[in-house]
C-alpha cells in the first residue's frame, strides 16, 4: 500500500516533467525559427506594393542616411554631396555614414546601426550585392525605404537603383576608347576596384563580350587586376602589370581611384605615351595627366548628379509619389522628369568623354 502510494506521485512528477520539457522545446523551436528568419533576411523586403500618388506632398523633415563604399574617396564624397543637395532642396536632411575600407562586409554593421535610428530612407552604394542584403532587408522591415545608387545591391534588398548610365554603354565605351588609342591591336589589361564590386564586375563582363567582336579580334585581354579602390595598391598593381606584360599596350581602369593611381605611375614611367590608359575618372583628378600627355581620353558621368537623382528618388518613394514600379514617373528637381525602368532601375544618362579639348570646361 505504502509502495503503491509512492509510485503514484512519482508517475505524476514524470508526466509533469515530460510536459514541461515539451513546452520548453516547443518554445526553443519557435525562437530558433524566428532567429533563422531574422538572420537570413527573408525575401522581398523591399516591395512595390501600394498605389503611387504623383501629387502627394513631399514628407516634411524627411531624413535619409547615405552609405558610401568608403569614406575619404573623393568620388564618393562628390556623389553623396548630391544627396545632401537634393534633401536640403526638399526641406529634409541627409547624413553620410560609411566604412573606412571597401571590404565586402564593412557596410553591414553600419546598416544595422543606421536601421536602429529609423531614418526615412537609406541610400547605399554597395560594396557587395549579397553581403549587405540581409541587413538591408532587416532595415526595410522597419519601414525604411532602400535605394541603391552607383553600385547595386541584391534586387530584393532595395526598391530602386540609380544607375549612372547603362552597363552596356560603359563596357562598350571603355573598349572603344582603348581600341582607338592603341590602333585596334595589342595586349590590354583591366585594373578594377574590388573583386566583389557589382558595378565593376558588370562592366568588365560587357567588356569581355565586346572584345569577342570581329572589330577587336587583334586585341587580347591578358589580365584583370584588382587595386581594391586603394591608391597605393592600385599604383603597385599598375607597376606589376607593366612588369609582367612587357608588350602591354593599354590599360582600362573603370574606377576613379585606380585610373588616377595608374596615371600617376605612368606619368613618370619610361612607358608614358607608349602604354595607353583610359577608364572612369573625374576631370579634377585627371586634368594634369591629360595635359602632360599621360592620358588621351577617359569617361565619366557627373557624380554629384547621381547622388542628386538618388536623393530625389528617395524623397518621392518615401512620400508615396512612386512605389518603384516600372513606368512610374517623378519630378527629379533640376534633372527633370524621370521614369522608372525594369527592376526598379533609373538611369542618369550616357557617360561623357573628357580630353584636352574639353576638360577645362568641368570642375568636379
Amino acid at each position: 500500500m505504502t509502495a503503491g502510494l509512492g509510485r503514484a506521485p512519482r508517475a505524476l512528477l514524470v508526466a509533469l516533467a515530460v510536459l514541461l520539457a515539451a513546452l520548453v522545446l516547443g518554445a526553443c523551436g519557435s525562437t530558433q525559427d524566428e532567429e533563422q528568419s531574422s538572420n537570413d533576411g527573408g525575401s522581398g523586403a523591399s516591395t512595390t506594393e501600394g498605389t503611387a500618388d504623383p501629387n502627394a506632398p513631399i514628407k516634411q523633415g524627411l531624413k535619409t542616411v547615405s552609405i558610401p563604399k568608403q569614406l575619404g574617396n573623393p568620388y564618393e564624397e562628390t556623389e553623396h554631396s548630391g544627396i545632401t543637395e537634393a534633401l536640403e532642396e526638399l526641406g529634409g536632411s541627409n547624413r553620410v555614414q560609411g566604412p573606412t575600407d571597401a571590404a565586402a562586409s564593412s557596410q553591414v554593421p553600419i546598416i544595422n546601426s543606421v536601421a536602429q535610428q529609423r531614418p526615412d530612407a537609406i541610400i547605399i552604394a554597395g560594396n557587395d550585392p549579397n553581403a549587405v542584403a540581409p541587413a538591408l532587408k532587416q532595415a526595410a522591415r522597419r519601414d525604411i525605404k532602400i535605394v541603391a545608387m552607383d553600385s547595386d545591391v541584391a534586387s530584393d534588398a532595395r526598391t530602386l537603383f540609380i544607375n549612372q548610365t547603362s552597363t552596356q554603354l560603359i563596357g562598350e565605351g571603355q573598349v572603344k576608347l582603348i581600341a582607338d588609342q592603341i590602333g585596334g591591336r595589342g595586349e590590354i589589361a583591366i585594373l578594377s576596384a574590388t573583386a566583389n564590386a557589382p558595378n565593376q564586375n558588370a562592366w568588365i563582363k560587357v567588356m569581355r563580350e565586346e572584345l569577342k567582336k570581329p572589330a577587336y579580334k587583334d586585341i587580347e585581354l591578358v589580365k584583370v587586376a584588382y587595386g581594391d579602390d586603394d591608391d597605393q595598391k592600385s599604383f603597385q598593381e599598375t607597376q606589376g602589370l607593366i612588369q609582367a606584360y612587357p608588350n602591354l599596350k593599354g590599360i582600362i581602369s573603370p574606377t576613379t581611384v585606380g585610373v588616377a593611381a595608374a596615371a600617376r605611375y605612368l606619368s613618370t614611367s619610361p612607358k608614358k605615351g607608349e602604354i595607353k590608359l583610359t577608364g572612369l575618372g573625374t576631370p579634377n583628378q585627371m586634368r594634369k595627366f591629360v595635359k602632360d600627355g599621360t592620358v588621351e581620353e577617359f569617361q565619366l558621368w557627373v557624380p554629384k548628379d547621381v547622388g542628386y537623382l538618388a536623393g530625389q528618388a528617395a524623397a518621392a518613394l518615401v512620400s508615396g509619389r512612386i512605389t518603384g514600379k516600372e513606368g512610374e514617373t517623378f519630378d527629379a528637381g533640376r534633372l527633370g522628369e524621370r521614369t522608372i525602368g525594369a527592376n526598379g532601375e533609373i538611369i542618369l544618362g550616357p557617360p561623357t568623354g573628357f580630353n584636352a579639348r574639353n576638360i577645362d570646361d568641368f570642375d568636379f
